[in-house]
């Protein structure tokens, strides 16, 4: 596994993670010009449309904007929060976290544009939608063997890879919280990792072949109660250390720009360890929530790329800052060993007392947990891409369910080494698609924004746009897409 990890980590994403990070920001700054800073001027309206629903007449299986955020939201706030941003600080130093903000402001605009395609070539699933970035490269792109590509890569991802990482963090932080427990230094054993694992994927069975309306339905609660919980516990953290936190800033900014160095922790470091981990965390540009977002009712596509674009900002901007400010108010080492939960956990122990290393074994239980359950979701929409078949996505799911417990006693080097190789994999894939449909979003922007300047609720019409081909949906059928609809609701 040694030899595996080091040719993954040095050979491969050595040189993928110098081209990668420069791919992300340019497409973002493009989208975002292109765009006159729609992650910026569309924040109000970010919050109004995840506040929407479906009618309460409509169809069982619809999902409102909110279930479709918790899904994408379940599979980007996870370990990448606790674990991720963790790695990025004990590689990269703190300049990692201004990196980490870096991708995801600039970010905004990528993850709208993707999810804002992913609404318009969205399919019908039954009385719901599905679709994503293998949709929207077939029907918009017309790239079928690009959409093939994508999509066997996020399944593997997602299904197996991903699910894999979630479950070794947890195995890793709750082997730290026995470790604390019994007052013993030695690894958590190979036995309970197995015992662990069972557990972890059994639990995932139970929701996983419930399908995703049950899979929205438990990550729209864990998801924000975890998420609520542990930005309390930053905060509190944050007041008892007021009269660091000008520090703190000017310690990340200084190590980001290089103004300030640590030892194995340069600003070339912490940029890529930054990308790196942000990328993993908020999945911007990697063509993952878009599979998501093509699952809600929405009366415009806009207005879930906006709810996309909020969910980059909740993930790295206020948890995985929260991540960052509990571990910095530490004074940890930098550039020395790999460290994922264990630190986080260390960092917060050193704050509140011992039980803090249990407190964050609890919080990354169920953040994991529910990650697992996104992630699934994303891989699941791109293994019906090729199949509806009953019988394939019950042996999709078994797969699944071998990976969750597989993660529970693989290494920590080897599975973050696989999840970077094919993170960089989706990322190359996903840009060569939506840089050249960006104009479509740029379009269904200028639709959105000349509807809200006249004073009406927007909605769409795939006439609106008679250039746009291969649209499926978008006929006028869905409640939400009726001007009456609308009117009914304002009086």
């Amino acid at each position: 596994m040694e030899t595996a990890q080091e040719f993954l980590s040095e050979d491969i994403n050595g040189v993928l993670w110098k081209i990668i990070p420069f791919l992300l920001l340019g497409a973002g700054l493009y989208f975002g010009i292109r765009t006159l800073l729609v992650q910026i001027r569309y924040v109000p309206d970010m919050f109004r449309s995840i506040t929407e629903r479906p009618p309460k007449d409509s169809h069982k299986d619809e999902i409102s904007p909110f279930k479709a955020f918790s899904i994408s939201a379940a599979s980007r706030v996870g370990t990448g929060n606790v674990a991720g941003v963790a790695i990025a600080i004990s590689l990269g130093g703190p300049g990692a976290v201004f990196w980490m903000w870096i991708v995801a402001v600039v970010g905004g605009a990528t993850a709208f544009v993707e999810a804002t395609l992913a609404q318009v070539y969205k399919t019908r699933d039954g009385k719901g939608f599905r679709g994503g970035p293998a949709y929207y490269m077939t029907r918009g792109l017309r790239a079928r063997p690009l959409a093939i590509v994508f999509a066997v890569a996020i399944s593997i991802t997602y299904g197996f890879v991903y699910n894999a990482v979630q479950t070794n963090s947890i195995v890793e932080s709750m082997g730290t919280s026995l470790q604390v427990a019994r007052g013993q230094d030695s690894a958590i054993s190979t036995g309970t990792a197995a015992g662990i694992g069972l557990v972890i994927a059994l639990l995932s069975a139970l929701v996983i072949f419930g399908g995703v309306q049950r899979i929205a339905n438990v990550t729209q609660w864990i998801v924000p109660f975890m998420a609520g919980a542990y930005i309390l516990i930053g905060v509190f953290v944050l007041g008892k250390n007021v009269s660091e936190i000008p520090n703190m800033f000017a310690t990340i900014v200084g190590h980001a720009l290089g103004f300030k160095e640590v030892a194995g922790a340069a600003v070339g470091h912490a940029f890529t360890q930054g990308m790196r981990r942000g990328l993993f965390s908020n999945e911007a540009g990697q063509g993952s929530a878009p599979n998501a977002a093509a699952t809600a009712s929405v009366s415009h596509p806009v207005k879930q790329g906006l709810v996309q674009t909020l969910g980059v900002y909740f993930d790295t901007l206020v948890v995985c800052s929260i991540t960052a400010f509990i571990i910095l108010l530490s004074n940890p080492t930098y550039g020395g060993e790999v460290e994922g939960a264990s630190l986080t956990q260390s960092a917060l122990a050193a704050e509140v007392g011992p039980w803090g290393t249990h407190l964050i074994t609890f919080v990354l239980f169920f953040l994991a947990f529910s990650s697992i359950l996104g992630n699934y979701y994303l891989a699941q929409a791109n293994i019906q891409y090729f199949s509806n078949s009953p019988t394939v996505m019950r042996v999709f799911r078994v797969l699944v369910i071998l990976c969750v417990f597989g993660g529970a006693i693989g290494t920590v080097p080897l599975v973050w080494a696989l999840a970077d190789t094919f993170a960089a994999t989706m990322v190359t894939i996903n840009l060569i698609a939506i840089i050249p449909l960006g104009g479509v979003a740029f379009k269904l922007l200028g639709n959105y924004a000349a509807q809200r300047h006249e004073g009406k609720e927007p909605i769409f019409h795939r006439s609106d746009l008679p250039e746009l081909r291969n649209v499926e949906c978008w006929d006028g059928e869905e409640a939400m897409t009726r001007r009456e609809f609308w009117e009914e609701q304002r009086a």
